[in-house]
Protein backbone atom coordinates (compact mmCIF):
# COMPACT_ATOMS: atom_id res chain seq x y z
CA UNK A 1 0.00 0.00 0.00
CA UNK A 2 1.58 3.01 -1.07
CA UNK A 3 0.27 6.42 -0.60
CA UNK A 4 1.59 10.01 -0.72
CA UNK A 5 0.60 12.32 1.99
CA UNK A 6 1.65 15.75 3.22
CA UNK A 7 4.15 15.93 5.28
CA UNK A 8 5.91 18.89 7.31
CA UNK A 9 5.26 22.60 7.18
CA UNK A 10 6.18 22.82 3.46
CA UNK A 11 3.22 20.88 2.73
CA UNK A 12 5.98 18.27 0.84
CA UNK A 13 4.61 14.88 -0.36
CA UNK A 14 6.37 11.71 0.81
CA UNK A 15 5.50 8.37 -0.16
CA UNK A 16 4.34 6.22 2.47
CA UNK A 17 4.35 2.62 2.54
CA UNK A 18 2.79 -0.08 4.38
CA UNK A 19 4.37 -3.62 4.16
CA UNK A 20 4.75 -6.65 6.55
CA UNK A 21 7.60 -6.46 8.85
CA UNK A 22 10.40 -8.51 8.20
CA UNK A 23 13.14 -9.62 10.67
CA UNK A 24 16.01 -6.98 9.65
CA UNK A 25 13.40 -4.15 10.58
CA UNK A 26 13.49 -5.62 13.99
CA UNK A 27 16.25 -3.23 15.73
CA UNK A 28 13.77 -0.20 14.53
CA UNK A 29 11.12 -0.99 15.69
CA UNK A 30 12.35 -1.47 19.24
CA UNK A 31 13.65 1.76 18.97
CA UNK A 32 10.21 2.80 18.76
CA UNK A 33 9.22 0.36 21.12
CA UNK A 34 11.55 2.77 23.45
CA UNK A 35 9.82 5.79 22.21
CA UNK A 36 6.96 4.81 22.72
CA UNK A 37 8.22 3.97 26.56
CA UNK A 38 9.14 7.12 27.19
CA UNK A 39 6.09 8.78 26.23
CA UNK A 40 4.10 6.75 28.64
CA UNK A 41 6.49 7.92 31.27
CA UNK A 42 8.26 4.11 31.74
CA UNK A 43 11.74 4.25 30.25
CA UNK A 44 13.24 1.50 31.92
CA UNK A 45 10.40 -0.72 31.80
CA UNK A 46 11.40 -2.06 28.08
CA UNK A 47 13.53 -5.63 29.15
CA UNK A 48 12.80 -7.78 26.21
CA UNK A 49 16.29 -7.99 24.11
CA UNK A 50 16.72 -7.56 20.51
CA UNK A 51 17.18 -11.76 20.41
CA UNK A 52 14.17 -12.61 22.14
CA UNK A 53 11.73 -10.35 20.34
CA UNK A 54 13.26 -11.42 16.62
CA UNK A 55 12.40 -15.12 18.03
CA UNK A 56 9.34 -14.01 19.12
CA UNK A 57 8.38 -12.59 15.49
CA UNK A 58 10.45 -14.50 13.44
CA UNK A 59 11.97 -17.76 15.15
CA UNK A 60 10.80 -21.41 14.87
CA UNK A 61 7.10 -20.44 16.29
CA UNK A 62 6.27 -16.90 16.08
CA UNK A 63 3.83 -15.26 18.08
CA UNK A 64 3.25 -11.63 16.49
CA UNK A 65 2.89 -10.33 13.21
CA UNK A 66 3.52 -6.88 12.42
CA UNK A 67 3.32 -4.18 9.77
CA UNK A 68 5.68 -1.11 9.52
CA UNK A 69 5.00 2.00 7.62
CA UNK A 70 7.94 3.55 5.89
CA UNK A 71 8.52 7.12 4.78
CA UNK A 72 10.91 7.43 2.15
CA UNK A 73 12.70 3.96 3.21
CA UNK A 74 12.59 4.84 7.06
CA UNK A 75 10.58 2.92 9.59
CA UNK A 76 8.54 5.72 10.71
CA UNK A 77 5.87 3.46 12.81
CA UNK A 78 4.42 0.10 13.27
CA UNK A 79 1.48 -2.07 14.00
CA UNK A 80 2.30 -5.29 15.81
CA UNK A 81 -0.77 -8.13 16.92
CA UNK A 82 -1.17 -11.44 17.96
CA UNK A 83 -4.16 -13.91 17.68
CA UNK A 84 -6.37 -13.90 20.99
CA UNK A 85 -8.24 -16.56 22.01
CA UNK A 86 -11.76 -15.81 23.58
CA UNK A 87 -13.74 -18.47 25.36
CA UNK A 88 -16.56 -16.13 25.20
CA UNK A 89 -15.93 -14.54 21.59
CA UNK A 90 -13.23 -16.74 19.92
CA UNK A 91 -10.34 -15.65 17.66
CA UNK A 92 -9.82 -12.09 17.57
CA UNK A 93 -7.07 -9.73 16.74
CA UNK A 94 -5.02 -8.22 19.41
CA UNK A 95 -3.32 -5.16 19.16
CA UNK A 96 -0.41 -4.93 20.98
CA UNK A 97 0.92 -1.52 19.91
CA UNK A 98 0.35 1.18 17.18
CA UNK A 99 3.35 3.15 17.44
CA UNK A 100 4.11 6.55 15.32
CA UNK A 101 7.38 8.42 15.72
CA UNK A 102 6.60 11.67 17.55
CA UNK A 103 7.68 13.62 14.15
CA UNK A 104 4.89 11.99 12.35
CA UNK A 105 2.09 11.83 14.50
CA UNK A 106 -1.35 13.68 13.22
CA UNK A 107 -0.44 13.02 9.88
CA UNK A 108 -2.62 9.97 8.84
CA UNK A 109 0.09 7.30 9.39
CA UNK A 110 -1.23 5.82 12.48
CA UNK A 111 -4.82 5.73 10.13
CA UNK A 112 -3.23 3.57 6.85
CA UNK A 113 -1.37 1.06 9.76
CA UNK A 114 -4.94 0.71 11.72
CA UNK A 115 -7.18 0.62 8.28
CA UNK A 116 -4.64 -2.43 7.32
CA UNK A 117 -5.34 -4.15 10.37
CA UNK A 118 -8.98 -3.58 10.12
CA UNK A 119 -8.43 -5.62 6.56
CA UNK A 120 -5.83 -8.41 8.13
CA UNK A 121 -8.62 -8.91 10.98
CA UNK A 122 -11.40 -9.65 8.18
CA UNK A 123 -9.00 -11.65 5.34
CA UNK A 124 -8.58 -13.80 8.37
CA UNK A 125 -12.02 -13.93 9.82
CA UNK A 126 -11.10 -13.02 13.69
CA UNK A 127 -14.25 -12.37 15.82
CA UNK A 128 -13.63 -8.90 16.74
CA UNK A 129 -9.94 -7.24 17.62
CA UNK A 130 -9.19 -5.87 21.03
CA UNK A 131 -6.26 -3.74 22.68
CA UNK A 132 -5.73 -1.32 25.92
CA UNK A 133 -5.31 2.61 25.93
CA UNK A 134 -3.69 4.26 28.94
CA UNK A 135 -6.90 6.65 30.05
CA UNK A 136 -4.95 9.61 29.77
CA UNK A 137 -3.48 9.54 26.34
CA UNK A 138 -6.72 11.56 25.16
CA UNK A 139 -4.91 11.94 21.64
CA UNK A 140 -4.95 8.36 21.42
CA UNK A 141 -8.61 7.86 22.62
CA UNK A 142 -9.80 10.15 20.08
CA UNK A 143 -8.47 8.27 17.67
CA UNK A 144 -9.75 5.24 18.78
CA UNK A 145 -13.10 6.76 18.71
CA UNK A 146 -13.22 8.28 15.34
CA UNK A 147 -13.64 4.53 14.54
CA UNK A 148 -16.36 4.02 16.63
CA UNK A 149 -14.41 1.74 19.27
CA UNK A 150 -15.99 0.94 22.51
CA UNK A 151 -13.31 1.87 25.36
CA UNK A 152 -14.71 0.73 28.82
CA UNK A 153 -13.18 0.43 31.73
CA UNK A 154 -13.76 -2.05 34.56
CA UNK A 155 -11.25 -4.48 34.06
CA UNK A 156 -7.69 -4.12 35.92
CA UNK A 157 -4.68 -5.64 34.51
CA UNK A 158 -2.87 -8.10 36.32
CA UNK A 159 0.82 -9.09 35.13
CA UNK A 160 3.61 -11.34 36.63
CA UNK A 161 7.18 -10.17 35.57
CA UNK A 162 9.89 -13.21 34.65
CA UNK A 163 11.81 -12.46 37.84
CA UNK A 164 8.56 -13.11 39.76
CA UNK A 165 7.70 -16.11 38.10
CA UNK A 166 11.34 -17.45 38.69
CA UNK A 167 11.12 -16.63 42.20
CA UNK A 168 7.87 -18.73 42.33
CA UNK A 169 8.57 -22.36 44.64
CA UNK A 170 5.85 -23.93 42.59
Amino acid sequence: MNLPIAIGRTNELMNITIRIAEKQDCPRLLELVQELADFELAPNEVTVTLHEFEDAGFGERPVWKAFVAEADGVIVAFALYYTRYSTWKGCRMYLEDIIVTEAMRGKGVGKMLFDRLVTEAKELNFNGMTWQVLDWNEPAIKFYEKYAADIGGGWLNGSLSKEQLQKMNI
